[in-house]
């Protein structure tokens, strides 16, 4: 496993362009970025390649952020939107070499309309066409309800459900230590029943959504059980930095014993 560093949340007292040499320096392995959108394609790559980084993964535009959206994909009657947002997502994920996606399932305004998982079901199944001809490995994840309530996939079951439900090759678990520790009974028995659905993995302590060390999260057990399930990728450090970014990084020696001893 590897570690890669979200510059959407970490390193923000520099422009996102400039984050990228800031974890190089750090000594980060990867990147990845929830929206880059409001950047040029052609500078968020030369950024990436000056700074010898990869670019691992980037969400698909979620909606109207300013007015709370957090995601398309479950949303009826919105469906060209989703379809342009895919469009827009495949833009920059080509030019930068990004290998993976996130689709945010959203907040619909009625959870129990019967076309609300029918809708993120077929959303799931074009975004997996349409970034599988890429190479593109499509993730689902699931959001804790006390950060994002109103969120469709509040939890594993629920997340794992979608997927199902969607039923394509290309759709894959975006399993986050985080808010998997806020929902789920047991950190590790949740990696052990997603096991091989997971296609990508973040972390922040909890509770606070802090850098390691700042909550109660036993990463050590985490890390372990996603050694024990063959999870073999990329793990993200996406959160809430209590200070200056590089005042925090005190876990990161320690996350990287624990991945050479888990091998």
């Amino acid at each position: 496993m590897r570690i890669a560093a979200n510059l959407s949340m970490l390193f923000t007292e520099r422009p996102l362009a400039g984050r990228f040499a800031a974890a190089a320096a750090a000594g980060f392995d990867a990147v990845e970025i929830q929206f880059p959108y409001d950047q040029p394609v052609d500078a968020l790559r030369a950024a990436a390649e000056d700074a010898g980084l990869p670019l691992v993964l980037i969400n698909l535009p979620a909606g109207d952020l300013a007015a709370g959206e957090v995601g398309l994909a479950s949303l009826p009657s919105r469906e060209a939107e989703f379809r342009a947002a895919v469009d827009l997502c495949l833009s920059y994920a080509r030019p930068l070499g990004v290998r993976k996606v996130n689709v945010l399932a959203g907040r619909p305004p009625d959870m129990g309309d019967a076309r609300v998982m029918r809708t993120l079901a077929a959303n799931l199944r074009a975004a997996g066409d349409r970034f599988g001809e890429a190479g593109i490995a499509v993730q689902v994840e699931a959001v804790n309800p006390i950060d994002v309530p109103g969120f469709l996939l509040t939890g594993l079951d629920h997340a794992l459900q979608a997927i199902a439900a969607a039923d394509h090759p290309n759709l894959h678990l975006q399993f986050d230590l985080y808010h998997m520790a806020l929902t789920e009974p047991s950190l590790e028995t949740a990696v052990r029943r997603a096991g091989p659905r997971i296609g990508h993995v973040q972390f922040a302590d909890a509770p606070g959504r802090h850098e390691p060390g700042t909550g109660g999260l036993d990463f050590a057990a985490a890390l372990r059980a996603l050694g024990a399930a063959r999870y073999d990728d990329v793990v993200s450090a996406e959160y809430r930095p209590v200070g200056r970014t590089e005042d925090g990084l005190g876990w990161l020696p320690e996350f990287r014993r624990l991945l050479a001893e888990i091998g």
